[in-house]
């Protein structure tokens, strides 16, 4: 099983990164900084009879990267009650994709698990929930299986280690992904 990591977070070392690294320490990985790279955020062209144009960017070098593997982990720090804006243009331009025939995009979704790390503040373990609800939707809209997540309670780097149950649920996963 190939995993990949997508972090979603502006900050570097920060509260989320943190708890994925918990929950995949000694694990074989690949991890995208989503903002280390170039992605341009898409001109909805869905319903128009040519399709999409090209956008010049990294993005197909990443989605090539993450076709590539069976276990995704979308893990993002919960901003003003939803992902990051580098979360949400990565994933928006899926809808760029579910018309390219070159990738089979959709079906090698379908073969895909997905898993969500996110951190915050202002009572994430309830109000990060509809997040989980949206990443939940998007799985289903695409057919790729979600299978799990964690709601970490931090806000100020270094507060994560504060959160026994998030911590906790992370070294579950970790134990079950060294299983695979």
């Amino acid at each position: 099983m190939k995993i990949l990591t997508l972090l979603g977070s502006s900050r570097k070392e920060g509260n989320t990164e943190f708890l994925t690294e918990q929950a995949l320490s000694n694990i074989t990985h690949t991890t995208i900084r989503l903002s280390d790279y170039h992605i341009e955020p898409i001109t909805d062209m869905r319903h128009t009879e040519s399709g999409f144009s090209s956008v010049h960017d990294d993005y197909e070098q990443l989605l090539e990267l993450f076709l590539s593997h069976d276990i995704i982990i979308f893990a993002t720090p919960i901003y003003w009650f939803g992902m990051s804006g580098q979360m949400k243009i990565f994933i928006d331009r899926w809808s760029q994709y579910l018309r390219d025939d070159r990738f089979n995009f959709k079906e090698r979704l379908t073969q895909q698990r997905a898993y969500v790390i996110t951190t915050g503040g202002s009572d994430p373990k309830l109000t990060g929930l509809p997040l989980i609800q949206q990443f939940g939707h998007i799985f289903d809209f695409v057919n790729m299986s979600f299978e799990d997540y964690i709601i970490g309670q931090a806000v100020k780097p270094g507060e994560i280690q504060q959160d026994s149950q998030a911590l906790g649920k992370a070294a579950e996963w970790n134990s079950f992904f060294k299983n695979l």
